[in-house]
């Protein structure tokens, strides 16, 4: 497969793709409102707050307006879905999620709502509250939530030196025409619930503190992320990632997961992590390295393309605070 690949080309394009450029609208954002200012970090998953024997975990997700108009029970749906999945990503458990709802009328919102109503039954966690508003002609929705963390995996603890492992569920299919990739809605409720719990497990083990929810910004955009707020750089083999039967790469490379993980840890450690996952079934595989550096770039072995350099062009602009919580 690496040697049909035109490394440069394919970089090329992954360096605009829209769901890595939406991301610079956070650390515009974080700006206006001085977040750096504080002492939480800011640029990870959650925000993390201390909180007795471990950490809270809190977040918030929006979702855009097409998205909701055009699949209303999904967006429901990835209201509870994807804030479970950024508690996870960092090590934690979820606790309750709360929502804002705008729809126009209860006809319109009722789709919504099913959706939030499934997915919190599916993962066992409960909808405590919220903010409606359904005298409108605009479709929106937000959906905040609340973890707990015995050990921590953060955007911020990738050394050089680290295997890059990427952990996917493939057994699902596409929700045409996004690129979200629906490993979720006709599953066991006891498999999702035990496949999200490797995470917490893999943190409180000792096997890795740096991980991160792949998001709208796919493979690529997640590394970027993870990269920048770390201070290194990440060299991703293409050729080494599994993709799903009658996929492109590019497409996957691109692609939102409902079960997507980077996970940086110690070469020594990279087995079991892998060995953690696959005995659920879940594809994992050592994709790339973590080293000294600036840049995020795509390999096949013997070609190199460069997707981005953050110093150069910073896409969060949000590193580590040395006084950060």
């Amino acid at each position: 497969m690496g040697e049909r690949i035109d490394i440069q080309a394919l970089a090329a394009r992954l360096s605009v793709a829209s769901g890595i450029a939406a991301k610079a609208d956070i650390g515009t954002i974080a700006a206006s409102l001085s977040l750096a200012d504080q002492k939480v970090a800011v640029g990870d998953d959650c925000a993390v707050l201390p909180g007795g024997d471990g950490y809270l975990l809190f977040a918030i997700e929006g979702f855009i307006n097409e998205f909701v108009a055009a699949d209303p029970w999904f967006a429901g749906w990835c209201g509870v879905m994807v804030n479970i999945s950024d508690v996870t990503a960092m090590g934690g458990r979820a606790v309750a999620v709360v929502d804002a709802v705008w729809a126009n009328g209860e006809a319109g919102a009722a789709p919504v709502l099913a959706g939030m109503r499934a997915a919190a039954q599916t993962f066992g966690v409960p909808i405590v509250g919220g903010h409606t508003n359904i005298r409108t002609d605009r479709s929106q929705l937000s959906v905040a939530i609340l973890g707990r963390a015995e050990k921590l995996l953060t955007s911020f603890d990738a050394k050089a030196g680290d295997v890059l492992i990427a952990a996917i569920d493939h057994r699902g299919r596409y929700r045409e025409p996004f690129n979200n990739w629906d490993a979720a809605t006709d599953v066991l409720p006891a498999r999702l619930r035990a496949d999200l719990d490797i995470l917490p497990q893999i943190a409180e083990a000792g096997l890795a503190v740096a991980a991160k929810d792949i998001s709208q910004g796919g493979l690529v955009g997640t590394a970027i992320m993870l990269a920048e707020c770390s201070g290194v750089s990440i060299d991703i083999d293409v050729s080494a990632i599994p993709v799903p039967e009658g996929v492109a790469l590019e497409r996957w490379l691109a692609t939102f997961p409902s079960f997507g993980y980077l996970i940086s840890t110690p070469a020594e450690n990279a087995d079991e992590v892998i060995q953690r996952f696959a005995a659920r079934n879940l594809s994992a595989a050592a994709i790339g390295r973590v080293t000294a550096g600036s840049e995020v770039a795509i390999t096949n072995g013997t070609r190199r393309g460069v997707i981005r350099d953050y110093l150069d062009t910073p896409l969060l602009q949000l590193g580590r605070r040395e006084d950060a919580a």
